[in-house]
Formats: C-alpha cells, sequence, structure tokens
C-alpha cells in the first residue's frame, strides 16, 4: 500500500464519520421536530421573520433535514449532501443571527437536547456544523483528484 493509499483510505474514514454525524444530527433533530409537531410549528409562527410561512416551513425544515440525512447513504450523493448540509446550516445561523440583531422577541424552534442551548452555544454549533460540511467537501475533493491521477 503506497502513501497515497493510506491517505485516500484515512480521508474516506474521516469522510464516513462526518457523514455519520450529520446523519445523526438531522434525523435527531427531524424526528424531536415531528414528535412535538404542534410546539414546533407555534413557535415558527411566532417568529417575526417567517410567521406568513410557518406552515410550510413547519413541514419543510424536518423533511429537508430526513432527505439530506437520506442523501448521505448514497456514495454518489455525499458531495451533494455536503453543499445541501453546508447551506442549510449557514441559512439557520443567519437566521439566528437575524433574529437575535432585528427582533424583540426571540423564539427557540430547534428541538430536542439543542433547545436548551444559549444563542451563542447555538451559534458556535452551527459554525462547527458549517465547517464539518466544508471539510467533508474538501475531502471529497482530494480523493476525487487522486482517483484522476492514479488513472492516468
Amino acid at each position: 500500500m503506497t502513501i497515497n493509499d493510506m491517505k485516500f483510505y484515512t480521508r474516506n474514514t474521516i469522510i464516513s464519520a462526518l457523514c455519520n454525524v450529520y446523519i445523526v444530527l438531522f434525523i435527531y433533530t427531524a424526528t424531536s421536530k415531528l414528535l412535538d409537531f404542534g410546539q414546533f410549528k407555534i413557535q415558527l409562527g411566532q417568529s417575526p421573520i417567517i410567521t406568513a410561512y410557518a406552515d410550510w416551513v413547519a413541514w419543510g425544515i424536518p423533511l429537508t433535514e430526513l432527505l439530506i440525512a437520506g442523501l448521505f447513504l448514497f456514495p454518489k450523493l455525499i458531495r451533494t449532501a455536503f453543499y445541501s448540509s453546508y447551506s442549510l446550516m449557514t441559512m439557520f445561523t443567519t437566521y439566528i443571527f437575524l433574529i437575535l440583531n432585528f427582533s424583540d422577541y426571540i423564539p427557540c424552534s430547534c428541538g430536542g437536547v439543542l433547545e436548551k442551548m444559549g444563542w451563542t452555544e447555538h451559534i458556535v454549533f452551527n459554525l462547527i456544523f458549517i465547517v464539518i460540511a466544508a471539510i467533508g467537501v474538501f475531502y471529497l475533493e482530494m480523493n476525487r483528484a487522486t482517483l484522476k491521477t492514479d488513472v492516468i
């Protein structure tokens, strides 16, 4: 086994771990929201930013989380899953930033143990998951480049 092979397999192991972390996160958060759907929908309705769209968003968020978790299960879709995760976590973080800076009322509709976090912890948590998605894409691209150079 060459050094490049070892690097490739190490990156694959890291990619798999990152995929599993995201699968657990999204299944947990989606399930928490769906199990307490009434409360989740009420909290979204209290949001000054998305009140008019609360019904659609209440279904859209957990279904999107489950869809992205499912994408991680298919090797050809992992890149899409990481980009989707990056986008969703960025949207969540932007939403928190807007609520904290431009709203008098700050509802939390996160679900599960994430609801117990303070806003600073929540932003840090989201930023960590944004970085995780970026690392996943980076390693996928490195492995893709390795495969191309090995074939040529």
